[in-house]
């Protein structure tokens, strides 16, 4: 089966099963910092997937890395997960997890790449674009590129709206030469 298949069934029984227990928010966040760390340390994803390393070293690292830190449940759906031998999907889980949160709470992510920090007003416009276009509450990504020279890049799932120097440079040069001012035979 396909990893965002799996992924996606996992996620969709791990928000039932929290919904139902009351603690939707606490497993987020777990889900949230599982995802940080595994994107922190990429070589405990390439730990979860090999499969010389046994499920129970595997649950040991988690139990490790995460009790005391994270829910009881977020402990058991690991080591239910872990026994049935989908370890190497608990990152990909974690990620469709996050997403099915968003969905069901109206929450739309939309980052912005722009070559400087961004004020609060600035930061509260974009919000308010976000906001306009999908009538959702925003969790804006700020990220500072210095490649991009001036404007702004928005992305808003896979909608991207382009409004860098550089790219009006790219459109301009595009146009100059298109040279459709001479007579083509």
């Amino acid at each position: 089966m396909h990893e965002s298949r799996v992924a996606s069934r996992y996620a969709k029984s791990l928000l039932e099963l929290a919904k139902e227990q009351n603690v939707l928010d606490a497993v987020f966040a777990d889900m949230e910092l599982f995802t940080k760390v595994g994107e922190e340390n990429p070589q405990l994803v390439r730990i979860l997937k090999n499969p010389i390393i046994t499920q129970d070293k595997k649950l040991g690292i988690l139990t490790g890395l995460f009790k005391g830190k994270v829910h009881n449940l977020t402990l058991s759906i690991f080591d239910i997960i872990t026994r049935k031998g989908r370890e190497g999907y608990l990152f990909f889980i974690a990620k469709d997890f996050i997403a099915q949160y968003r969905a069901l709470k109206g929450i739309t992510t939309a980052e912005v790449v722009t070559s400087y920090t961004l004020t609060p007003e600035q930061r509260n416009s974009f919000i308010k674009i976000v906001q306009d276009a999908t009538n959702n509450k925003v969790e804006l990504i700020e990220k500072v590129d210095s490649d991009i020279i001036g404007g702004y890049i928005l992305k808003i799932g896979d909608k991207q709206i382009d409004e860098t120097i550089k790219s009006k440079l790219n459109r301009l040069k595009n146009k100059f030469t298109d040279n459709s001012y001479i007579a083509k035979y």
